[in-house]
């Protein structure tokens, strides 16, 4: 069974816990897109562990963990988080880095930061971990993929080229930096080449294999669906498409031979960074659930703007995906609200809109329309069956999924991976 995992708000909704529980029933699990610039938090028996870019699998070591051909890595991170895992006891050695993932060079956070600064008050508010430069160069073919590496000759003369003919000339001209050195630049990368060889591989011959033996194979997006470069709020999105067409692209399945999609949001909504947010509360509310969520960055610190739960994002993600389930995630955040806000649609020069409009300054100035329901003000966090959850909150969640589209099939009641309520038949079961 093949099962993608998709965020279906602007992320943070809590897929990685999902990942994490339901990667005890998987053989493998594969990260297709995305980069160090989404971060994100496994809690298990051995303690809080923190990546960006391993997937939420590697703690299983029955559970082959992919990093896919459509990732970008910072060879430097991914050794930080080798690292991090055999200091507290967990060989990596169910790690498979897909030989065709491009790298994130040195010098791609350098463009990243000049590149936001240049812009002013028209910034993106990216992390200035070179995610964006780095997938520009893909798309300009003159990208380096991890596999290249494995190639030193290969490896100096085009670091020589690009860095010498491309880099440098803007670095010089345009923003007045001194240049870059390509040859200490090939030193440093050689050097991570000792470090990650072993894990270096073709993949799709192993993920076609898993496939033929039909394993179970979980495809963790990251970011979310409103990051989305093509379909979220451009320009403040991602780099990449973290949605289940990225998902087929970047793990090398192809859409015939998905199974579930299940789309990831949380009982309020929140983002990082500047952009439309229809329902964000910048008031006491929002800062009540940011502190009781913990709504900082993994990755960078910054709190999170907040806002209540908007129905037609999640049921954008839903129809966008063709996701047949939805996971409600941090419930319990809402434990202590008298009374909740659900926002069903938009309003805008008099139309009624049920989804995000493409137009951005319409998003942005629009007004949204909002039922209000009744909270529960009872700790669900011990709750493990539908029943042990209170009415309010049942009908809560019964709500999202009217309003979704789709089936709730896993609540989240707590930051735990074993603190879920689950409805109907498991995945993997």
């Amino acid at each position: 069974m093949v099962v993608i995992v998709v965020g279906g708000q602007w992320g943070d909704a809590g897929q990685r816990t999902v990942i994490a529980y339901l990667a005890e029933r998987a053989r493998m699990v594969v990260r297709p897109q995305g980069g160090n610039n989404a971060g994100h938090t496994v809690i298990t028996e051995d303690g809080e562990f923190k990546f960006q870019l391993m997937p939420s699998g590697i703690l299983y070591e029955d559970c082959v963990n992919v990093i896919g051909t459509g990732v970008v890595v910072d060879p430097r991170v991914l050794i930080k988080e080798i690292e991090q895992l055999r200091e507290r006891g967990h060989e990596p050695s169910n790690l498979v880095v897909s030989e065709r993932a491009h790298m994130v060079m040195s010098y791609h956070p350098v463009f990243d930061r000049l590149e936001e600064e240049a812009r002013g008050d028209d910034r993106l508010g990216t992390t200035w971990r070179g995610i964006g430069p780095a997938y520009s160069d893909k798309i300009r073919r003159i990208g380096f993929r991890i596999g290249d590496l494995q190639k030193e000759a290969f490896m100096r003369k085009k670091l020589a080229f690009v860095v010498g003919q491309v880099k440098n000339p803007i670095m010089t001209n345009l923003y007045q930096q001194e240049p870059l050195d390509w040859e200490r630049l090939v030193d440093e990368y050689l050097g991570y080449a000792k470090v990650l060889d072993p894990y270096i591989k073709d993949t799709f011959p192993i993920v076609q294999d898993a496939l033929d033996r039909d394993d179970n194979i979980l495809l963790e997006g990251a970011q979310a669906t409103m990051l989305d470069l093509d379909y979220g709020t451009y320009p403040y999105v991602t780099s990449s498409n973290p949605t289940a067409g990225g998902a087929c692209t970047g793990s090398g399945i192809p859409p015939t031979q998905i199974d579930e999609t299940l789309a990831v949001v949380k009982a309020y909504t929140t983002r990082v960074g500047y952009g439309p947010f229809p329902t964000e509360q910048a008031n006491s509310t929002g800062d009540a659930i940011r502190e009781r969520g913990r709504e900082f960055g993994t990755v960078t610190g910054r709190p999170r703007r907040v806002g209540w739960f908007d129905a037609a994002v999640a049921r954008y993600a839903v129809r966008v995906n063709g996701a047949g389930a939805v996971a409600l995630m941090k419930l319990d955040i809402l434990d202590e609200m008298d009374e909740l806000r659900i926002c069903t649609g938009y309003r805008f020069r008099g139309k009624v809109h049920d989804h995000p409009m493409a137009n951005i300054s319409h998003l942005k100035h629009c007004e949204p329309i909002y039922e209000e329901m009744p909270g529960w003000q009872t700790e669900i966090g011990a709750a493990r069956r539908w029943e042990e959850l209170p009415k309010a909150c049942r009908d809560y969640v019964e709500r999202v999924a009217e309003l979704c589209g789709a089936p709730v099939t896993m609540i989240g009641v707590g930051p735990r991976r074993d603190q879920f309520v689950l409805r109907g038949k498991p995945l993997f079961d």
